[in-house]
């Protein structure tokens, strides 16, 4: 890197926008997708809004990550940004949900880039002793683009149009194109690695089919027991066995798997992943909850969701303390308990539960999670050499996502069963029908022209519904415990010049 050539200020000042925009994305969107489905429809297709940005996002990630190791960072990170822009473009504009699907997907191809080129930028530009603050710097970003996405989405959706949740994109990014265009230069010696197509290609189809196959089994078209369903099945476990020969024989892996044979290492994985699944839960249903069963605007929703954005950025805070003090076991299981704690309270929400204590129970929540950003982040590093480091942290990420994009789909199937049948049992087979889709509860217009015992009943299956699949993650932070007990006594290491940090830990460290 010629520093002389590099304007560093323009520089960061890309790279956070290009994160801003990448993150944002991942919560700005779900205040206003009960909105999207009044005028779109198809709520049978509502998780996968959200699941197909995560899918991409994944799946893009290390491929984008090793495209800029071979031909360069800038380029990769403004491409992976003009696509990230075009995706959101075409989401403004789509006219149906499928349409809105496919072009999310298109989003998360180009938002896979934008986190890890900027780290890796980030490691280019800055010297060791630097590293560390600029991390904080767009950790920081990250958070609050987490904090606020909500809330923006709400105001947006309510006060101007849903489509400019996607075109507020533009602008920012048109600025985070311009500052890396003239203030970032490179060497063009770059590290050269081999791309692993086949485990890219396997990793997807092994979780499309697996997705596709929850989704689609049990409908009035696809039987449990039908061929298409067995097939996917079939697929996905093809796919992933492939998937798994694959990362043992190639040099540069997107999975290493050696690190799995620590212990330590397993189980941080692991609980990412789960609590992945538990986040994603309660940012994608409460704003339907919100919506639809109270029958408030997206703007209520964002305010109920913005309390818990705001504890989980507190409670990551409270960790770094925490983790000088206490083994990382001890940090993640007051964060198991108060997360199983709020998953029960959520399992008792009905039509008549204040929405103040909604909002408090989503205090809880990300209170529960925050503290998991930072403990995971390094019990996932202890014990490894140096050379694995970049790897554990990427994996970590991975993890989470696809708990995210998995935890999104099987959740929605469940909340879909339980709500279907709430609903034929509170209405005769030809009203059940006018309900199937819980379109009518989220437009006021036709909510108000309902007579109100009919609302009443509807309401009462939709809470019912997103009631029970808190009740389900109760299961999900039970196993979180298990993985949490498996932590052992391991604490962080405080000293960095210790031999031992760069030396593998034992299995059971």
């Amino acid at each position: 890197m010629d520093h002389k050539q590099t304007k560093i200020n323009w520089v960061v000042a890309g790279l956070l926008l290009g994160m801003f925009v990448g993150a944002l994305d991942q919560t700005i969107v779900s205040t206003a997708m009960p909105t999207v489905i009044t005028e779109l429809g198809g709520f049978e297709h509502y998780v996968w809004v959200f699941s197909a940005y995560m899918i991409a996002t994944v799946v893009a990630t290390p491929i984008f990550g090793k495209l800029s190791d071979l031909y360069g960072r800038k380029l990769f990170f403004q491409l992976g940004l003009v696509i990230f822009l075009v995706g959101s473009v075409l989401c403004g504009i789509a006219g149906s949900m499928t349409e809105l699907i496919v072009y999310r997907a298109v989003q998360g191809i180009g938002g896979g880039a934008l986190m890890p080129i900027a780290f890796a930028v980030i490691f280019d530009i800055f010297p060791p002793e630097k590293r560390g603050k600029m991390n904080g710097l767009f950790g920081a970003v990250f958070g609050l683009s987490s904090v606020f996405g909500p809330a923006l989405g709400a105001y947006i959706t309510d006060y101007i149009d849903w489509r400019w949740v996607f075109y507020i994109n533009l602008p920012i990014g048109a600025v985070a194109l311009a500052l890396m265009h003239f203030g970032y230069r490179e060497k063009a010696s770059l590290r050269k690695q081999k791309i692993d197509w086949t485990g890219a290609t396997s990793l997807v189809v092994a979780i499309l089919s697996f997705m596709f196959a929850i989704e689609l089994a049990g409908s009035d078209t696809f039987a449990w027991g039908s061929w298409q369903i067995i097939g996917l099945f079939v697929l996905f476990a093809a796919s992933f066995l492939l998937f798994i020969a694959t990362e043992r024989k190639v040099s540069d892996p997107i999975v290493e798997l050696k690190l799995f044979k620590s212990r330590l290492f397993t189980a941080s994985q692991a609980i990412g992943f789960l609590y992945g699944i538990i986040m994603v839960s309660g940012a994608t249903y409460i704003p339907l909850f919100i919506q639809g069963v109270y029958g408030e605007s997206a703007s209520a929703a964002g305010q109920t969701l913005t309390p818990m954005m705001l504890a989980v950025v507190a409670s990551s805070m409270l960790g770094g303390p925490l983790i000088n003090k206490m083994s990382y076991r001890s940090i993640m299981l007051i964060s198991t308990i108060i997360l199983a704690v709020s998953m029960a309270l959520l399992g008792t929400m009905t039509v008549d539960t204040p929405r103040w204590t909604v909002t408090l129970y989503m205090v809880f929540v990300g209170l529960g999670i925050g503290v998991n950003f930072v403990v995971l982040n390094i019990s996932v590093l202890h014990g490894l050499p140096g050379q694995y480091k970049g790897a554990a942290i990427s994996l970590i990420t991975f993890f989470r996502t696809i708990g995210s994009a998995l935890g999104v789909t099987v959740l929605g199937v469940l909340q879909k069963v339980n709500y279907k049948s709430g609903i034929e049992a509170s209405f005769p087979p030809d009203q059940a029908a006018q309900f199937s889709d819980p379109k009518a509860l989220l437009i006021p217009q036709v909510r108000e022209a309902l007579p109100q015992e009919v609302v009443q009943s509807a309401t009462k299956a939709l809470a019912g519904s997103i009631s029970y699949l808190f009740l389900i993650s109760i299961l999900i932070t039970v196993v979180g415990f298990v993985f949490v007990m498996l932590l052992g006594r391991a604490r962080m290491e405080l000293s960095s010049g210790d031999p031992k940090t760069m030396e593998p830990g034992p299995i059971g460290h």
